[in-house]
């Protein structure tokens, strides 16, 4: 059966990455919450998509020059573009928001940079991951705030970077991750979009996350035949919903998880 999962606890509908999101995806009773973490100047984890304040904010400037009291007076952005009363969350606020319910967590680890977390060549006939740079110490640090509010075994940690999810995994040999996988990677490597999955099981991962344009019946195949749950992100038009859980996937990932919900509802 398909679960869904809020994209940033629903993009399109509410200020992304904000606990006026989350709470409106928990009230949906969405079955996760997707959410993306930078660390803060000061070593916290801030609950934000960009490595920047530019886009969603009423602040300039990268995210990791900021504290996490700094960043808790910035404003967020609506799908709109105007200015909200929300602010910037950090993690434990989020973990407590979630911690009454039975939802679980989609936990994307970003990079210090736009777009640098992964790239793929063709070296001697295969495609090899060329990981960007990291956060210093951000993955110890979320695993200790998981592992600290009771949340390891509800969460599964992402990241397009392979080594994020090998860090995790010598904290956690058995936590869930998902090594996610753009179309653009595929045709930086010139592979085909089954391709994507053996990079997941090859980077350690129990999950493969991959953006929806590349999954069909083949992928899917080759997910289970790899063992392997199946993630897509992310999906917002209902037609192309309903095509994915037809197919079968695990993971559904969406801005409008309204609409979302209504498909999974009709699914049989």
């Amino acid at each position: 059966m398909t679960r869904l999962a809020a994209h940033r606890g629903g993009a399109a509908l509410w200020p992304e990455n904000s606990l006026l999101a989350f709470r409106q995806a928990l009230a949906l009773d969405s079955d996760l919450l997707e959410f993306d973490v930078h660390l803060t100047s000061d070593g916290a984890l801030a609950v934000i998509h960009d490595p920047t304040l530019d886009r969603t904010t009423d602040a300039t400037g990268p995210v990791a020059s900021r504290t996490a009291a700094e960043l808790g007076r910035v404003r967020l952005r609506g799908p709109d573009g105007a200015l909200t009363d929300e602010r910037v969350p950090m993690l434990g606020e989020v973990l407590a928001l979630v911690a009454p319910s039975r939802t679980g967590l989609l936990v994307e680890v970003k990079a210090p940079a736009a777009g640098v977390g992964v790239r793929y060549e063709r070296r001697g006939g295969r495609a090899v991951a060329v990981p960007g740079p990291r956060y210093e110490g951000l993955e110890e640090r979320l695993v200790a705030s998981l592992r600290g509010a009771g949340f390891l075994s509800r969460s599964t940690i992402m990241a397009f970077n392979p080594d994020v999810v090998a860090t995790i995994r010598a904290h956690v040999p058995d936590q869930r991750t998902a090594l996610l996988v753009s179309a653009h990677h595929v045709g930086q490597a010139g592979g085909r979009p089954e391709d994507a999955v053996a990079w997941a099981v090859a980077a350690g991962a129990t999950d493969a996350g991959l953006q929806y344009t590349l999954v069909d019946a083949a992928v899917v195949s080759a997910a289970r035949a790899a063992g392997l749950l199946l993630g897509v992100w992310t999906v917002n038009q209902e037609r192309a919903i309903r095509r994915l859980v037809e197919l079968g996937v695990d993971v559904l990932t969406s801005d409008r998880p309204d609409v979302a919900k209504r498909v999974l509802a009709r699914a049989p």
